[in-house]
């Protein structure tokens, strides 16, 4: 996958720390190899002594000497990560007993709360853990990033052939997190994904909010919600001046095709040149990047969790080593 391996080469020599908190899965020692072999991140996987023995023994190899194992059971920065989650949660009820049997129970929390302490970089994990407590150890030991209020996820879609514009890559959000966001949480999302592919593909982001409808050439409710998502965002980005484009509501075939945006929307910010396409609703994302992915022939990349404060990325629990490889690149690269 060309768009991965571009990704990956942008992460050599970081010097980010990534943590892998499943240690006790032999794909995590694969991929933590690898990422040491390509020396994309300093590398930390947590794990029992016999959980680390176990994993090295089912994958056939030792874990690399540069890679560091914690044991997140015992010792002393179980009790400092303890300490400082239960300062972060005691507001809610927390008790400092219950702060560290979270991190005992759920070792994504533990390495979570590394991020959280300026420990590690980033975190990647989900090959066992389930996404609901991924995105709780997100949102409970790191929070959102400054400006935002809202996590949300986007696919990079690498496409077969590139747009009229000439991209080869284009965000789809919010396809994975956010069911029916409101119109000032599609503000966020806006801003969480040209953020996103500002640091992973490099390049200005075009930021058309889609609908049925192209600057008001059909009258609903849904459109409204579009239309002043767009609004918002535009004042939103000119306040934090940001290098973006914003426009919407329009079609998405004004959205990236040129010919198409004269009649539809002359005039416009968005000129058929889109690369960042925020949909209104999960539904609507979530069968687009499938149809694009199976009927169009392109790779998607994704989710990437966005609007953290420090980026953790999920994983399918069905993942190869070299999944999990790919998105600890992309997780350094959201770092960049």
């Amino acid at each position: 996958m060309e768009l991965l391996k571009q990704i990956c080469a942008k992460a050599k020599g970081s010097g980010r720390t990534i943590v892998l908190p499943e240690g006790q899965d032999p794909r995590v020692i694969k991929a933590a190899n690898l990422a040491v072999q390509e020396n994309v991140a300093k590398m930390i996987v947590l794990g029992t002594p016999e959980e680390i023995a176990f994993s090295e023994n089912a994958a056939g190899m030792k874990l690399a000497p540069e890679a560091q194992t914690i044991d997140y059971t015992k010792g002393a920065l179980l009790d400092e990560l303890a300490a400082a989650f239960y300062e972060k949660r005691k507001a809610k009820g927390m008790t400092p007993e219950a702060a560290r049997q979270a991190l005992l129970d759920k070792r994504i929390y533990f390495g979570a709360m590394m991020l959280a302490t300026g420990k590690a970089d980033g975190l990647v994990a989900g090959s066992i853990a389930s996404t609901g407590d991924m995105l709780r150890a997100a949102f409970q030991c790191v929070g959102t990033a400054p400006g935002i209020k809202l996590a949300s996820s986007t696919f990079l879609m690498g496409l077969r052939e590139p747009t009229a514009a000439g991209d080869d890559v284009l965000c789809f959000a919010d396809c994975a997190v956010n069911p029916c966001p409101t119109a000032e949480q599609m503000v966020d999302i806006a801003l969480a994904t040209a953020r996103t592919f500002r640091s992973l593909v490099g390049k200005q982001p075009k930021v058309a909010f889609l609908s049925f409808s192209s600057k008001g050439s059909a009258k609903h409710k849904l459109v409204d919600k579009v239309a002043e998502a767009a609004r918002l965002t535009k004042v939103k980005f000119e306040e934090l001046g940001l290098d973006a484009v914003v426009d919407g509501e329009i079609q998405a075939d004004a959205a990236i095709v040129p010919a198409v945006a004269l009649q539809k929307n002359p005039g416009g910010a968005i000129k058929g040149d889109a690369n960042v396409l925020i949909f209104p609703d999960l539904q609507a994302g979530n069968i687009c990047y499938k149809l694009v992915q199976r009927l169009g022939g392109a790779t998607a990349l994704g989710p990437v969790v966005q609007g953290v404060a420090k980026p953790i990325n999920d994983l399918s629990r069905g993942c190869s080593a070299e999944d999990i490889f790919g998105n600890i690149c992309i997780t350094v690269g959201q770092t960049l």
